[in-house]
């Protein structure tokens, strides 16, 4: 994740921990923290619900009923208003600074994009969008990954329609954030069991080695297929394809670190027909080639 230009040009360093530069529009704030110097136990909460996102280095982070965690960069945790996190910062110093964006949203601002949700995109299980109220830790994907950095640089820049342009990333951030929590609870069987939409990702879940396309899914859901399509990626910001794609992968990943065995027999193992294709998923989704994957638990 890239910081701006503006930033470094403008920012001004008044503390060596968690030295903090704030941009404010309405609805939402956006705030750089950086860190110079080791420091232990800092203390850290927000008014409002709060996205953090890792920049640069390490933090060792103490929630509330969690146990504490690393924190590093490519991560995000999704924060409730008045969570106090107690932060530490372990390998922090001049020249390898910690960095953390912190974004924090107005609640009306959250419930008023819930309701166009609950209107425009509604949940297979008949539930209603809520905001997510509790510590939800998360790999960014790509389309969070980008957001994030427009966010960045729509704060950081002086343009006359910022308010417009921060809105509109806002709401689609918020979208895609629920989605992948929604995501993850499908994925832990922690949804209704009356959803069709759980009883397919269950079914793809227990055949995830066989031949699954989605007129069989479809079949199987008593929906069109259309209908289907648009299920997952309303609820799940995933197509039913990608979603398919990812349960194989993360088995395939959970198989490779076992340094016996060959990729040629997981890739059919999960499901792919091709070799050429499984490499080329799997390196979309863990940036490393199968082969390079597997040999990360050769050192160890």
């Amino acid at each position: 994740m890239q910081l701006s230009e503006n930033f470094f040009k403008n920012r001004k360093i008044n503390s060596l921990v968690e030295n903090k530069t704030s941009y404010v529009v309405d609805n939402a704030a956006m705030h750089i923290f950086e860190t110079h110097e080791q420091a232990e136990r800092v203390l850290l909460k927000f008014d409002n619900p709060v996205l953090a996102s890792m920049l640069e280095g390490k933090k060792v982070m103490h929630l509330k009923n969690e146990n504490p965690f690393d924190f590093f960069p490519g991560e995000s945790i999704i924060l409730p208003s008045n969570e106090l996190m107690c932060i530490d910062f372990p390998e922090a110093d001049l020249n390898n600074p910690t960095r953390c964006l912190a974004m924090c949203i107005a609640e009306e601002k959250i419930k008023e994009i819930l309701n166009v949700m609950n209107e425009t995109m509604p949940k297979d299980d008949r539930s209603e969008w809520t905001l997510i109220d509790y510590n939800f830790h998360f790999n960014n994907d790509k389309g969070i990954y980008y957001i994030i950095q427009r966010l960045i640089y729509l704060f950081t820049e002086n343009h006359p329609s910022k308010e417009i342009f921060v809105n509109n990333m806002i709401k689609e951030l918020i979208i895609r954030i629920l989605q992948t929590n929604r995501r993850k609870l499908y994925e832990d069987k922690h949804v209704s069991t009356d959803s069709r939409l759980y009883y397919i990702t269950k079914y793809i879940q227990n055949n995830i080695h066989q031949n699954l396309t989605v007129e069989e899914l479809s079949k199987k859901a008593c929906m069109s297929e259309s209908s289907l399509y648009r299920s997952f990626k309303n609820e799940l910001g995933l197509t039913p394809v990608e979603f398919i794609n990812n349960e194989r992968i993360k088995l395939a990943a959970k198989l490779l670190q076992d340094p016996k065995r060959k990729v040629k027999e997981v890739f059919t193992e999960c499901g792919f027909e091709s070799r050429s294709y499984f490499n080329r998923v799997f390196r979309k989704v863990k940036k490393v080639s199968p082969t390079q994957y597997q040999q990360t638990y050769f050192t160890y």
